[in-house]
């Protein structure tokens, strides 16, 4: 089902002391839960997951778990890294459930933006990934925003992007129609600053 594979072992030995040693033996704490099974805390090598993630469509895959030899098709839930360094520190997973939905992050790709910028336009990217609800064979690499026709002073919401089939944006489900994008004119026009001499 998937080319991302991650090692983890069960892990017996809890609370902060636990995880502090862990991440002092070059391992991160994680846990996996969901599905019908119980929460499971597991030790992962520290190495590991961070060569898993330096792939961005790892966090938009299903990624098999192989724990302590029993393997089980999961997605990030979410992952907790260091405010300054930028390292792992924590991650989440979730079960994958055949015929179950899911709600998982995936990221934002952007694309034509030299066009609104060829006009004299600027671009603010307001997110960078999105949350969505779908069946785990649905799951998205990322989002295409594409921004070649937006002119200057554009606006571009979740609800003007096209959900892949079988993919709902979770934030537009609850009424929230989040602004993805915008397009505006340049702070400081040159013409202004040429008269101001």
């Amino acid at each position: 089902m998937t080319d991302f594979i991650l090692n983890a072992q069960a892990r017996t030995d809890l609370g902060k002391g636990a995880s502090r040693r862990l991440r002092h033996s070059a391992s991160i704490p994680a846990v996996v839960y969901g599905g019908d099974k119980e929460a499971q805390s597991l030790t992962i090598v520290a190495k590991e997951i961070a060569k898993l993630f330096e792939n961005e469509a790892a966090f938009s895959h299903v990624i098999e778990l192989n724990v302590d030899g029993a393997k089980q098709n999961v997605v990030v839930k979410a992952m907790q890294r260091h405010p300054a360094k930028g390292f792992i520190m924590h991650a989440d997973f979730v079960r994958v459930v055949a015929g179950q939905k899911l709600t998982a992050k995936v990221p934002v790709h952007f694309v034509g933006e030299e066009a609104p910028v060829k006009k004299g336009g600027e671009i603010s990217h307001v997110v960078s990934e999105i949350e969505v609800s779908c069946e785990a064979k649905d799951l998205p690499e990322f989002i295409e925003v594409d921004l070649s026709n937006a002119e200057i002073g554009a606006i571009i919401h979740l609800s003007d992007l096209k959900a892949p089939k079988g993919v709902e944006f979770v934030a537009l489900a609850h009424g929230d129609d989040k602004a993805v994008a915008n397009v505006h004119a340049p702070r400081v026009a040159p013409e202004a600053e040429g008269a101001a001499e």
